[in-house]
This record gives C-alpha cells, sequence and structure tokens, in this order.
C-alpha cells in the first residue's frame, strides 16, 4: 500500500505539470503513467512558447519527469485497472496490483479511444461494436464477444467479460499487458489469440470476427480496447459522470464537481496543444494540493 496526498493519473505534459506544482505545495504526490503512451511521445512541437523551430516531445517528457522527480514526486510507470472512491478518498489499484491511497486524484490520461481502423468497426459501432467494456458488458450476458488490443484495458476487459459472457475471445498479436494481467484474464476464462483483427462482419448487427490468419469467430459483440483504461472508465469509477464524447467537464480550477477528483490537459477537451495542457496541469495541481492541505484532519 502506497499513500499519498495527491495522486495524478497520466504521465504526459498535463500530468507532469500537475506533479511539479502539486509536489511544491509541500503535499505527498505519486505519480502513475506510462510516459509512451502520451500524445507528446515521438511527437514534434514547434508552436510552444521559449522553444524556437522543432522540439522533440519524448525528450520534453524526459526532462520533465526529472523535473518532477527532483521535486519530490514518486512515478511508478505502470497503467491503472481500477480506482475505488471511499471515505478517506481514493484507492486506486495498478497492472501490479499496487494499491495506492490518495486523498485527491488529478485525471491527467489524454484521450484513449483508439480506434482500430478495420472494415465494419465504423459501419457497426452502437450494433456490436463498443469501445468500452464496463460501459456495455452487462448488454452482453450469455453471449459471445472478442476483446481486441494487448495493453492493459484489453487485459481487464477480457477479466471482467468472462463474468458476463459465455466466452470471451482475447485476440491480441502483441501482448504488452504485465505478466500479472494476463495470467489473470486467462485463469478467469478467457481464450488469448495471437492474431490481429481483419474485418468486423456482419448485417444488421455484428455477426463474426475475421482474423489475418483466416480464423472466422462467431460472435455477438467486439470490444475494441487499445489502450490504458480510459478515461471515461476511470472517471465513473470515481462518481464523476463524463461528458457523450468522453471528456470531463471541469471549472477554472479544473475541479470535476466530485470531492477530490480534477482533471486537466486533452480529457477536458480541445485544443489538444500543450500549451493548454500544460496550463491546466499548473492550475489542477496547485488546487489539488490547496485542497488536500485545506482538509487534513477533517
Amino acid at each position: 500500500m502506497i499513500d499519498a496526498d495527491v495522486l495524478i493519473i497520466g504521465a504526459g505534459p498535463a500530468g507532469l505539470q500537475a506533479a511539479i506544482h502539486a509536489v511544491r505545495k509541500k503535499v505527498s504526490v505519486v505519480l502513475v503513467g506510462k510516459p509512451e503512451n502520451s500524445a507528446l511521445a515521438g511527437a514534434h512541437i514547434e508552436n510552444y512558447l521559449g522553444i524556437p523551430g522543432k522540439a522533440d516531445g519524448s525528450g520534453i517528457l524526459k526532462v520533465g519527469i526529472g523535473q518532477a522527480e527532483g521535486f519530490g514526486c514518486r512515478i511508478l510507470r505502470e497503467n491503472v485497472t481500477s480506482a475505488v472512491r471511499n471515505e478517506g478518498g481514493f484507492d486506486i489499484v495498478t497492472e501490479t496490483d499496487t494499491t495506492i491511497r490518495a486523498k485527491a486524484v488529478i485525471l491527467a490520461t489524454g484521450i484513449s479511444r483508439v480506434k482500430l481502423g478495420v472494415p465494419g468497426e465504423k459501419e457497426f459501432f452502437g450494433k456490436g461494436v463498443s469501445y468500452c467494456a464496463a460501459c456495455d458488458g452487462n448488454f452482453y450476458k450469455g453471449k459471445v464477444v472478442a476483446i481486441i488490443g494487448g495493453e492493459t484495458e484489453a487485459a481487464a476487459s477480457a477479466e471482467l467479460m468472462t463474468a458476463y459472457a459465455s466466452k470471451v475471445y482475447w485476440v491480441a498479436k502483441d501482448v504488452v499487458a504485465s505478466e500479472n494481467m494476463v495470467r489473470r484474464s486467462v485463469a478467469a476464462g478467457a481464450e488469448l489469440l495471437r492474431a490481429s483483427a481483419k474485418a468486423i462482419k456482419g448485417e444488421d448487427k455484428v455477426t463474426a470476427l475475421e482474423l489475418d490468419d483466416g480464423t472466422v469467430l462467431d460472435l455477438d459483440g467486439v470490444f475494441i480496447e487499445l489502450g490504458a483504461r480510459s478515461s471515461a472508465d476511470l472517471a465513473m469509477d470515481m462518481d464523476v459522470m463524463p461528458e457523450m464524447d468522453d471528456t470531463i467537464k471541469v471549472d477554472a480550477s479544473c475541479f470535476t464537481g466530485t470531492e477530490g477528483v480534477y482533471a486537466c490537459g486533452d480529457v477536458t477537451g480541445k485544443p489538444w496543444q500543450m500549451a493548454k495542457a500544460v496550463g491546466q496541469g499548473a492550475v489542477a495541481g496547485t488546487a489539488a494540493a490547496e485542497w488536500v492541505r485545506g482538509n487534513v484532519g477533517q
């Protein structure tokens, strides 16, 4: 168990700036996330104040991590699998089953509804294609489903859907989720198929999934889960209701309206720019730390 005053989910520019501002307010700060999952990783920046020409996004993240750690922030390079609200704040669990108990949480997860890009995905969205097993799993009781993706979100969704569906296929050519997550999903009954999705088939609704090895799976639903757990999923875990586009509405202090929960960066909507992410990160980090300091002992 790790105790923290402020927990930040997301290791992009918004999360790192939030960490820097929060920890400088003399509260304990833990940041959970993988920098390589940030939209800034591998990108170039050329319209940011003080940076002439093109700057390497991965380099900026590396420097930001060093700054946050230098000020005293603890960084766990893992994905979050669940978040539970309790009387004292929140219990956040990572893919290695590490639990962080925090008084306040800042969501800086970015936008994570990644599309698969295969025939049938767009046509059958809402007709058997979903991007959120946690949201739609209940509609597939006793059905046959496939989970597509090799990261944490897919592993968690595969395990979850074994409680609803009669059969769960987990389709992933490359599995990068932790061994612990894979073991749990398979132990729960999900069948891991090392392949890629080629096409989603059906007429009025989904009836099959074709794989790149020629296999055709007869099924009722396909869940496309290509990243870490989405901002919408985590927000709902903490009693924050996301907007229809999965963004999170905040006020000027980046407060979500749910006590102890703040959000910043791309997850709050457009413009999806580093300048906005960093600015909101500073606001959210400061606000969360001040809220914790004002509620210590209460």
